[in-house]
This record gives C-alpha cells, sequence and structure tokens, in this order.
C-alpha cells in the first residue's frame, strides 16, 4: 500500500514510520525541510520524500497521485499566536489535495472532546477535523488526551515536576480529570485502523483504563519512581501564573505551556472508545505505560521526542538555510588544537550537552540557560533525546542541530537562545586537529555589545572546553 505521511517529523510521525515501512508500505513523508529529515537507514528503500509546506497549496501539487492512504499528524499548537487559522488553512488544503488522488482512507489523530467550553487547542484540533471529514473519501479520526511515553510533552512535563520538586504548591487545575494513554498503545490503534471499513467516517475517543486527575498522575509517577512528593493545590493561581510555573519548572516553551494550561482546565475522558472492541485491542493502564517509558529511556531507545519538534524551537523552518555559516558582519572565536585520538574526540563531541554537559564550565553554561529563561528563552533543560547518537534537527540544549556527519567529523549548532543576533558552534575535525569555530551574526548596537560583554569568557570557557575534548581522557567529572 503506498501511504502518505504528513508530520513525519513530528513525535508521533517518527514513531509510526518506521512501523508501516516495517510492514512493508511505501511511505511518502511530506516535510517542509528534506535537510531535517533522517528515516532510519533499514527502512529508506520504503521511504520517499517530497517537499511541501500545508500553507502553500502550490507546493501540495507534489502528492503522488496514487496513494492508497494518508495519515494527517500536524499540529501547529504554540508555533504562532493564531494557530487556530493556520491550523485550518492547513487542514482545508490537505483536504483539497488528497481529493484529486486515488485515496480511500484518510486517519487524522486529535484531542478528546467532551465538554462544551473548550481550550482554544482543543477547538482547534475539532475544527480541522470537521474540515478534514469534508473530503471525498473515508475518514477516521482518533481522540486521544494525555499521551505517555519516553520524549512525549505529557511524560517529559510529569518528569520535570516530579523529579524537581520535593514539594509542590500546584495550580487547582491539578484536579481535573483525564485519561492518559500509552503511546505504544496510540501506534497499535492508528496501524490497526488502517483500511479497516469498521472504522470509517466515525470519531473515536483512545484511552487508557485509569481515569485520573493531573495529581494522582504525578503522585503515580512519584510512586513509580520511589520519590516521596507532596502536592497542595491553591485556587489563587491565574492562567498565566500555571504557564509562568510550567515554564521555569519544566523544559517547555512559554507557547506551549500556555496551551496545555488553558488545555488542562478541561475535562479529557473517553466517551465514545468502541474501537477497542472493533480493534480488539486492550490498552495498557498508565502505570505500565510509565514502566515502558523508563525502559526506552534507561537503555537509551528514545524514538522522538517532542522538544525535536517545531513547537520547541525559535529556528525557521528551513535549516539548511543556515548550514553555511556567514563570514560578512560576524565575529568569530576560532580555535583549533590536535586531538589524541579520532575515535575519542568524535565520540566526546557525539555525546556534548544534556546529561554530559559542556566539558568545561558547565555551571556557567547553566547560569546562561537559566538566564535565557527568564529572557523567554528554551533555557538547558532541553537536554538532548539519544546520550550518542546526534541527528540534523535535534534540539540539544539551547542549539539546534544544522549539520550532523560523524564519519566527516563535523557537528553544527544554531542558538536558539535569546539574544541580539544569531549564533553559531561548530566542531570539524582537520587531518588531526579539531577546529573550534563560534559565529556571531550581531544585531544592532545591542549586539556587538553583547559580543565584547562574552569575550572575556570566551578565553577560558571555549579553550577549556577545546582542551577537553582533544585530550586522551574519554569522559570528565564536571
Amino acid at each position: 500500500m503506498k501511504i502518505l505521511l504528513t508530520g513525519a517529523t513530528g513525535y508521533i510521525g517518527k514513531r509510526i514510520l518506521p512501523i508501516l515501512a516495517g510492514q512493508g508500505h511505501q511511505m511518502v513523508c511530506c516535510v517542509r525541510d528534506p535537510h531535517r529529515f533522517n528515516p532510519p537507514q533499514s527502512i529508506k528503500d520504503n521511504v520517499s520524500v517530497i517537499q511541501v509546506d500545508l500553507l502553500d497549496e502550490d507546493s501540495l501539487d507534489k502528492i503522488p497521485q496514487d496513494i492508497d492512504a494518508a495519515y494527517y499528524l500536524v499540529h501547529s499548537m504554540s508555533t504562532s499566536a493564531d494557530y487556530q487559522k493556520m491550523e485550518e488553512d492547513c487542514a482545508i488544503n490537505f483536504r483539497n489535495a488528497v481529493e484529486k488522488t486515488n485515496v480511500q482512507h484518510v486517519i487524522y489523530l486529535s484531542g478528546i472532546v467532551n465538554e462544551n467550553n473548550l481550550s482554544k487547542h482543543l477547538e482547534s484540533r475539532l475544527n480541522v477535523e470537521n474540515k478534514l471529514s469534508e473530503g471525498n473519501y473515508n475518514f477516521t479520526s482518533l481522540r486521544a488526551g494525555i499521551i505517555i511515553g519516553s520524549g512525549s510533552a505529557s511524560f517529559e512535563i510529569i518528569r520535570d515536576l516530579v523529579e524537581k520538586l520535593p514539594v509542590m504548591i500546584a495550580p487547582k487545575w491539578l484536579n481535573t480529570r483525564c485519561q492518559p494513554i500509552g503511546i505504544s498503545d496510540v501506534m497499535i490503534f492508528l496501524t490497526e485502523t488502517l483500511m479497516n471499513e469498521k472504522t470509517f467516517n466515525q470519531h473515536f475517543d483512545i484511552g487508557g483504563p485509569d481515569i485520573l486527575t493531573y495529581k494522582e498522575m504525578l503522585l503515580g509517577f512519584s510512586d513509580a519512581r520511589n520519590l516521596g512528593r507532596k502536592i497542595y493545590t491553591v485556587p489563587v493561581m491565574t492562567p498565566k501564573l500555571s504557564s509562568y510555573w510550567l515554564y521555569f519548572v519544566t523544559s517547555t516553551t512559554y507557547k506551549l505551556a500556555s496551551s496545555l494550561v488553558d488545555s488542562m482546565k478541561v475535562e479529557v475522558v473517553c466517551s465514545n472508545n468502541e474501537i477497542n472492541k472493533i480493534l480488539d485491542i486492550e490498552p495498557i493502564t498508565y502505570s505500565e505505560a510509565l514502566k515502558k517509558a523508563f525502559q526506552k529511556i534507561e537503555s537509551n531507545e528514545i524514538l522522538s521526542s517532542w522538544k525535536d519538534a517545531s513547537v520547541s524551537s525559535n529556528f525557521p523552518v528551513n535549516a539548511s538555510e543556515f548550514i553555511k555559516v556567514p563570514d560578512y558582519g560576524c565575529f568569530k572565536d576560532k580555535r583549533s588544537k590536535e586531538f589524541a585520538s579520532r575515535e575519542i574526540c568524535l565520540e566526546k563531541i557525539w555525546s556534548i550537552g544534556g546529561e554530559t554537559g559542556w566539558y568545561y564550565a558547565t555551571f556557567l553554561w547553566k547560569i546562561r540557560g537559566v538566564m535565557d529563561k527568564f529572557l523567554g528563552g528554551v533555557g538547558l533543560r532541553r537536554g538532548r533525546t539519544n546520550l550518542h547518537r546526534i541527528d540534523v534537527g535535534d534540539s540539544l540544549d539551547f542549539w539546534r542541530v544544522l549539520y550532523a556527519d560523524r564519519q566527516e567529523g563535523r557537528l553544527l549548532l544554531y542558538a536558539e537562545m535569546k539574544l541580539p543576533g544569531e549564533a553559531w558552534l561548530e566542531f570539524k575535525l582537520e587531518k588531526d586537529k579539531l577546529v573550534q569555530t563560534a559565529t556571531f551574526r550581531p544585531i544592532g548596537v545591542m549586539g556587538r555589545l553583547y559580543w565584547y560583554s562574552v569575550l572575556p569568557f570566551h578565553a577560558f570557557i571555549f579553550q577549556g572546553m577545546l582542551n577537553r575534548l582533544t585530550s586522551k581522557k574519554l569522559s570528565w567529572v564536571i
């Protein structure tokens, strides 16, 4: 079967792609920037890529005529103040484009809708569902609430809160009920629904067997990790204050935190989950979903993370435009040193950031991350998805990976912190040397003042990092 996949670089898309390709389907992946798309080598024969922007109707002409089914896994939440209009336009353009093809079945992953007073986020999901359902094809909407899995936004926020705060003074929306579902079950529902006539032209709620408040979910995580946590809810936290609370304590962006707080005031419990019987699926419990997530983290097998998607990014869409680091009007800090071992040097470069840190004066990097949070940036809390693997498009603390070729020995990062300009950090192995280059393109006088204010720190931070990256010692105690 030939399947069109939108959202191929997103959290869900990255997970379902290898499953469907592994089943022998020919996958046509729609991406806005092919440079950020890195399917596993094992499935590349079953994968083709088309560069598509759902807001650009002309680009949708690239969708092949002979597709049999399509997955719509696109969400613009938090990427724009007017994301509702953006999501509607994308859905309409997609519907009009696939109506011209042979598509027989379109599947959409939506959100549970069972209250009259919906959040903007859930209202937008429902509107997209309605627009997609008007097409001349069979349509199925699967409505999910909180998704629990390694790398999911919900799981990472719960993890941040519980592991960092022994005592929580939390907003009253923690008493709102929801019905979480494990990411493994989401994958089963999405794949088993494909071309199943019993699911045509219907919508279904998908959720696990547990109906819990957000407070119970946090305490359940605490129990699973053997952490003693106390949570007290107060009625005085406004939505804005709640958003800042989430933003500063967790790795989420402020826009995403605002959207989540808006949604968390609305109960999301399954009302129509007949699909469990139709597909003969018995979803796992919340505690079982947590265990699976922990196993993936401990074995370093996180397949995708919400932090690598555009919702966690301040970066422009087309990363390829920034691969060529500019020279004109830029300040540069370029240093080089012979490395003791090419393989050890590469291993350290490919492990940089996250739990490993930055090899030298990591506490200063952390301070910079805190400052960035206060300025409305991403901070250091995003960490990294995988401890030793880096892919183009990954988030790496407050950097975005633009280029990563271990065999070539080059890693290029672009800063997503709040800056009066643009910044790149490049590591490149040339013969027997590591060349480390920090580039800053200032904007106006403030940009130049910023560069000169941090220049004194570069002398020991960047030199210290270079010394440790090129040494024989494989690991450092930071």
